[in-house]
């Protein structure tokens, strides 16, 4: 990333100001923060903590006693791939958490911890996007700013405990409950505190809480998944284990695989400001709804192991290539490099042996459509071989219970599903309404600048715009050279029509009003973060949430700073521009 930027600047954490002024997203402000620190920290966001931690317990506890139970019986086997599907995933889960404390930690403990304030102009509008690093604090108030800033390093002895406190943790495979009891914390702070702190603790609760959704949601998909699948199986298979402790194994593991993915569509949402938040009434209905298709995805995948297992190892490798392939073609932007990116796909192409994860920006309903086309597809056919050819010790009356349970889960969570998007989806109805076309919107910002914003709205969405600009018609001619000089006369009447863009004033925009709202700017102003990179669009997250030295950098400026830093990405548009020219094809 470079340091230079040719976009407004964008205030992240101001939310009684336009927050999308240079990126793409949603021109309606969020309501719901505080000017002094954003959303203030509930008794709710601590009880869904409380319950995270319950949840992890459980799975792991659950786990864990069952392949005890196996070995005390005497079926290593069994044992052994229970052992396998806990242990290797906790592990590398630990050793990413371990690696982003370090990087995370290791500058805070070494170096002179020295941030450069230099003028970002001085390095020209041209400069790589190489390094996050690069990033450069630009600071626009009146007075001049200070040439270095100081932040104070730990001391020794402390830096030491804490290498050996996160050391003994993550090898004691806790690093998640250290990252879930440290959110609890800074909520906590978040709450106590105003104005700055306040705002520090803020950055910290909801990078933590980043991490521990991320970290989360990869361990449910590597070792929640493929336990629940293979617990289903032992006991279709007839094992002589106790029934009781392998369902609840089973549900354990099918409740934190649906508890990650609604916490972490909470999450993410929650950290992007073009983004309604996801209300509660909406997680629940989406924990519902994931529960009740992975169940009946699970059970077919149990049902058709039990009798094929040769050829159920075939149909899981090439689901997940298929899918792999199928989100590579559709060009996901969420890590920083090309590598990362095809690594974050093969990892999404498995948890879609699953479920529905929306990974591309826009709207996602025909996606998802032929997703689950796909999945009761292939529910029906490993179902009904299952049916077909299972072991004669299993009666016609209870295969069709098994068949009815596959059916009615599966028939549960697309009920859930419609109720989330019908009834509890943050940006309203989704379904049957009727989506308005793009429209390139211009949006006057504190400090008076015109950000260009590109938006797909609702007609609900439309009457809180301010202007309302109509798109070209589809049959407009081709204007070429000798067009954009004086008209010939006569061409005039021939080829009249409607203007191309027709703008409705806004009464926002009144000199009085652009008056005091430049005033108000110019008592905020504070450091701007510039990223020379186009803001990632939902369901990304934002670079400063994945890049951990753009993290460092917000942090210290929270920390030295009275005013809040405000990040400011490159437009995708460079600033609004002048159409000149249409050309259409047939």
């Amino acid at each position: 990333m470079a340091a230079k930027s040719d976009g407004a600047a964008v205030s992240v954490e101001d939310d009684n100001t336009p927050r999308s002024l240079s990126e793409p997203g949603n021109p309606v402000a969020r309501s719901r923060c505080t000017a002094a620190g954003g959303k203030p920290y509930t008794l709710l966001d601590c009880c869904w903590v409380l319950c995270a931690l319950l949840v992890f317990f459980s799975d792991g506890a659950t786990d864990l006693w069952l392949a005890a139970d196996y070995y005390l019986r005497g079926d290593y086997w069994w044992f052994g791939l229970t052992l396998v599907f806990v242990v290797v995933p906790s592990a590398v889960v630990q050793v990413l958490s371990f690696r982003w404390f370090v990087y995370d930690y290791s500058d805070l403990s070494a170096g002179d911890g020295t941030l450069s304030t230099k003028d970002s102009d001085q390095h020209g509008g041209n400069a790589p996007a190489v390094n996050a690093a690069n990033v450069t604090p630009v600071y626009a108030s009146s007075g001049p700013p200070a040439a270095a800033v100081r932040v104070g390093s730990p001391r020794r002895c402390c830096t030491i405990c804490m290498w050996v406190f996160q050391t003994v943790l993550h090898v004691l495979q806790l690093g998640q409950v250290w990252r879930y009891v440290h959110a609890l914390y800074l909520g906590a702070q978040s709450r106590w505190h105003r104005n700055g702190p306040r705002r520090h603790f803020h950055w910290r609760l909801m990078f933590e809480s980043a991490d521990i959704t991320m970290l989360r949601l990869l361990e449910a998909f590597l070792k929640s998944a493929p336990q629940l699948v293979l617990q289903l199986s032992i006991m279709i298979h007839g094992n002589g284990v106790l029934p009781e402790l392998s369902c609840l194994s089973a549900s354990a593991s099918l409740v934190s695989l649906a508890w990650m993915i609604a916490s972490y569509q909470k999450v993410l949402r929650d950290s992007r400001d073009d983004k309604l938040p996801m209300s509660y009434k909406a997680v629940i209905a989406q924990m519902l709804w994931h529960f009740f298709t992975i169940g009946a995805r699970t059970v077919a995948f149990a049902l058709f192991a039990s009798v094929f297992q040769l050829y159920f190892g075939i149909f899981i490798v090439s689901h997940w290539c298929v899918m792999t392939f199928w989100i590579i073609q559709g060009e996901t932007d969420f890590c920083m490099s090309k590598w990362e990116e095809i690594i974050y796909n093969m990892v999404v192409g498995i948890i879609y042996i699953f479920c529905w994860f929306n990974v591309k920006e826009g709207p996602s309903r025909f996606r998802m459509a032929l997703y689950y086309s796909v999945t009761l597809a292939e529910n029906v056919a490993l179902t009904a071989a299952w049916y077909t050819y299972r072991g004669p010790q299993t009666s016609d009356s209870s295969a069709l219970v098994v068949v009815c349970l596959v059916a009615c889960s599966f028939a549960l969570g697309t009920f859930f599903m419609l109720v989330y998007y019908c009834w509890l989806h943050p940006d309203g109805p989704v379904l049957g309404s009727q989506w308005g076309g793009c429209v390139d919107e211009g949006v006057v910002g504190t400090g008076g600048m015109v950000g260009v914003i590109d938006a797909c709205l609702t007609p609900s969405q439309g009457s809180q715009t301010d202007m309302v600009i109509t798109s070209p018609p589809r049959t407009l001619p081709r204007t070429k050279d000798k067009d954009l000089g004086e008209p010939v006369p006569g061409e005039r009447d021939k080829d009249s029509c409607l203007p191309v863009f027709q703008v409705r004033p806004s009464p926002s925009s009144s000199p009085a009003l652009l008056h005091r709202t430049s005033s108000t700017s110019r008592a905020q102003e504070g450091p701007v973060i510039r990223i020379d990179l186009p803001r990632k669009r939902y369901p990304a997250w934002d670079a400063h949430f994945i890049d951990r030295r753009l993290r460092k950098t917000i942090l210290l400026l929270e920390t030295t700073s009275a005013i809040s830093p405000r990040i400011q990405y490159r437009s995708s548009l460079m600033g609004s521009k002048e159409v000149l020219e249409y050309e259409t094809t047939v």
